[in-house]
């Protein structure tokens, strides 16, 4: 349409007479008005024509727009803040065994039986019996052991007679004197937890003795502090008539009546 006013103003100027003296003006883009100076004179023949050229252009409507091609992407934005964790999902199917491992160690060697050996040919037969009667002297072998506590508080240098006793299998324990005396042959294991009664700034020693020889020691002390504990343990190997006890080396050893503050006990491993 602005190439269509382009060409047809110039032509309606053209054909003007020059001694008409009209004035045009512009209005807008789409519209000329015409305003002679004259007064009275008609206009002229190019004036008309210009209008209606004038109007037929206004007629026709504007072409629609052509939608031009798709542009290219944008750049990616920025990452947007990291979301909430989500649920835990669901256990995984069990997967498949792992491969066998190395073959371990060889074990020690059984306990020789005598006469565990059974008649007859078959080997395997005897190998059972062997085997069965180890399981059998292991199980009904001599159980000894004794756990006992003390009641009554003891101090200077003297044997502690722990009075209350809990577990004494085998009666090898006496409380009158303090001692357990070994009537089996063997490997014993033997553990003691005393209690100081401290408050004076004093220290309390208490030793496993084995037939009057200290075997093992145990010292509590007093820093700032009204008890302590003392406690050792052994593994001794013993011969039938053997003593062992705690003897306290000084200091005072705190009793506690039920409560079993202070406490002695051993038992047999495996006899000889």
């Amino acid at each position: 349409m602005a190439v269509a006013l382009l060409v047809a103003v110039p032509l309606l100027l053209l054909q003007a007479p020059a001694e008409s003296g009209a004035h045009y003006e512009m209005m807008g883009t789409c519209r000329m008005i015409c305003d002679p100076y004259s007064g009275g004179r008609p206009p002229g023949p190019g004036s008309t024509a210009a209008v209606e050229a004038l109007q037929d252009l206004g007629a026709n409507p504007p072409p629609p727009f052509v939608q031009g091609p798709k542009g290219e992407p944008g750049r990616p934005g920025k990452p947007g803040p990291r979301g909430p964790p989500g649920e835990p999902g669901p256990p995984g199917p069990r997967g498949p065994p792992g491969e066998r491992g190395d073959t371990g160690k060889p074990g020690l060697p059984g306990l020789a039986l005598a006469g565990a050996g059974g008649g007859g040919s078959g080997g395997g037969a005897a190998a059972g019996g062997e085997a069965a009667g180890g399981l059998s002297a292991a199980f009904s072998g001599p159980r000894i052991a004794f756990y006992v506590g003390l009641k009554s508080p003891h101090e200077g240098y003297e044997v502690l007679k722990f009075d209350d006793v809990v577990t004494n299998l085998g009666n090898h324990y006496d409380p009158t004197s303090g001692k357990f005396t070994c009537q089996v042959r063997g490997i014993y294991f033997f553990t003691y937890h005393i209690l100081m009664r401290g408050g004076d700034g004093t220290s309390m020693w208490a030793d496993l003795c084995k037939n009057g020889q200290v075997r093992a020691s145990a010292i509590a002390q007093d820093a700032d502090q009204n008890y302590d504990y003392a406690s050792n343990s052994v593994v001794l190997h013993l011969d039938s008539g053997d003593e062992v006890y705690v003897k306290l080396d000084g200091g005072k050893a705190h009793g506690g009546n039920n409560n079993k503050y202070s406490t002695f006990s051993g038992f047999l491993l495996y006899p000889d």
